[in-house]
């Protein structure tokens, strides 16, 4: 009897190790992540129905993914938000009402409360009289200043390599929008910049943040179903997906797809 008291006690130990082993705040990567991808609504020159499959597919490479799709912003209004892991802002609504009280009180404490968020692109731009919109996605759309360079192949520079997001990636090669109009003077991670042709100076291409318990991955790339499409683009953004989830990003992402739409 005392053998097995002690074998029992070790195997607790042995046990209370392994669990350890995961980062604070970071899930099993056996646990299924459920993201929403929110869209529907956006600047005409945004072609969210050729762009949303293209991000759904570059998620669901990574197999820790279940990838949801609503094409209405408004679904944020609902309760049933709370039943995923991730929400993923893929729209904006360009002369549009956006989305009102109840889904902003929703996002929020969804966020807060210990969940992911990824804005891509043009998202940065929604909520425009929400104030709290730019303490969510860190930066946000100024239409005051220049809104980006001209359509076009430019550098994205790795600016941390130590973060989990952007450790072991490299320096690499898009033609996309360099977004020149983000303002905000929330605390960031610096993950990735650009320098622009135009005035010669650096910009944010990809950084990261808490919120509350939450996490946020932002994203100005995306203009177009290439640019997503783009294979160091799309592992970027899979990989900041996953970190907004509470996963560790992986470097390789493995053969994967679960894809349901709401």
């Amino acid at each position: 009897m005392r053998k097995l008291i002690l074998l029992m006690i070790l195997a607790g130990l042995v046990i209370s190790a392994f669990v350890s082993i995961v980062p604070a705040g970071e899930k099993q990567d056996k646990q299924k992540v459920r993201a929403l991808i929110v869209t529907g609504q956006d600047y005409p020159g945004h072609k969210w129905r050729e762009t949303t499959p293209v991000l759904v597919e570059a998620l669901s490479k990574d197999p820790r993914f279940e990838v949801y799709v609503v094409e209405d912003p408004h679904f944020l209004d609902s309760s049933a938000l709370d039943g995923y892991d991730l929400v993923v802002l893929h729209f904006m609504n360009y002369k549009q009402p956006a989305p009102g009280k109840k889904a902003r009180e929703n996002l929020k404490k969804f966020v807060a409360g210990g969940k992911g968020l990824f804005v891509v692109h043009f998202a940065c731009g929604a909520f425009q009289d929400w104030p709290e919109f730019g303490k969510l996605a860190g930066r946000v759309y100024d239409p005051k200043l220049r809104g980006h360079d001209k359509f076009g192949p430019f550098t994205v520079e790795i600016a941390n390599e130590s973060h989990p997001i952007t450790r072991g990636l490299k320096d690499f090669e898009t033609t996309d929008e360099l977004y020149t109009c983000l303002a905000g003077d929330s605390p960031v991670e610096v993950l990735a910049t650009a320098r622009s042709n135009v005035d010669g100076r650096d910009y944010l291409m990809a950084f990261s943040f808490t919120y509350g318990k939450g996490r946020v991955f932002h994203s100005p790339l995306g203009h177009d179903a290439a640019a997503i499409g783009n294979p160091a683009v799309s592992e970027l953004f899979r990989r900041g997906a996953a970190w907004a989830s509470g996963l560790s990003p992986v470097s390789t992402a493995r053969a994967g797809r679960n894809v349901k739409n709401e």
